[in-house]
């Protein structure tokens, strides 16, 4: 369980400026009040897919789509980031405690294709070397390319 905290405008701006000129499924794990979800479907990232346990978020989260317009554009679901597949996910956002950072580095090294992206607010990923970074203090955002990542991980595997 991680507390919710919302992302602030200029987090949630850098964030989605890493993703900018991107395509393909776009995942928020753990996507709060949707925030996210919102801004990387009105870039242009589709679909754009929040999943979050809180059944409140997940109710403040279809208020805000369908107020916003987006009503059955994206898609807030009630599922364990754990447990969901993301084979299929070329833009992920993470907005998540350290303490989840480690084993979650490892889902994502055995499921997110060479193409993918993640991006992370708050907390870098503390094993990763990110591609690029915008931002400093609390609205620091890490972008980790998969490609890079597996790469680094296979030289320091090696040496």
């Amino acid at each position: 369980q991680v507390p919710y905290q919302p992302s602030g405008p200029q987090q949630a701006a850098n964030a989605l400026a890493l993703l900018r000129g991107r395509s393909g499924k776009t995942v928020d794990l753990g996507s709060g009040d949707g925030r996210l979800v919102l801004e990387a479907y009105k870039q242009g990232l589709r679909p754009a897919v929040g999943y979050e346990l809180n059944p409140w978020l997940l109710c403040l989260s279809h208020y805000r789509a369908w107020k916003a317009g987006y009503h059955g554009k994206v898609s807030f679901l009630k599922k364990d980031l754990w447990k969901v597949n993301l084979s299929d996910c070329h833009n992920v956002i993470v907005f998540l405690a350290p303490s989840v950072k480690p084993p979650l580095a490892t889902k994502l090294l055995a499921e997110l294709p060479d193409e993918a992206r993640v991006v992370a607010g708050r907390f870098p990923f503390p094993s990763w070397t990110p591609t690029s970074t915008l931002g400093q203090g609390l609205e620091q955002v890490w972008a980790y390319d998969m490609k890079e990542v597996r790469r680094a991980a296979q030289s320091s595997a090696e040496g």
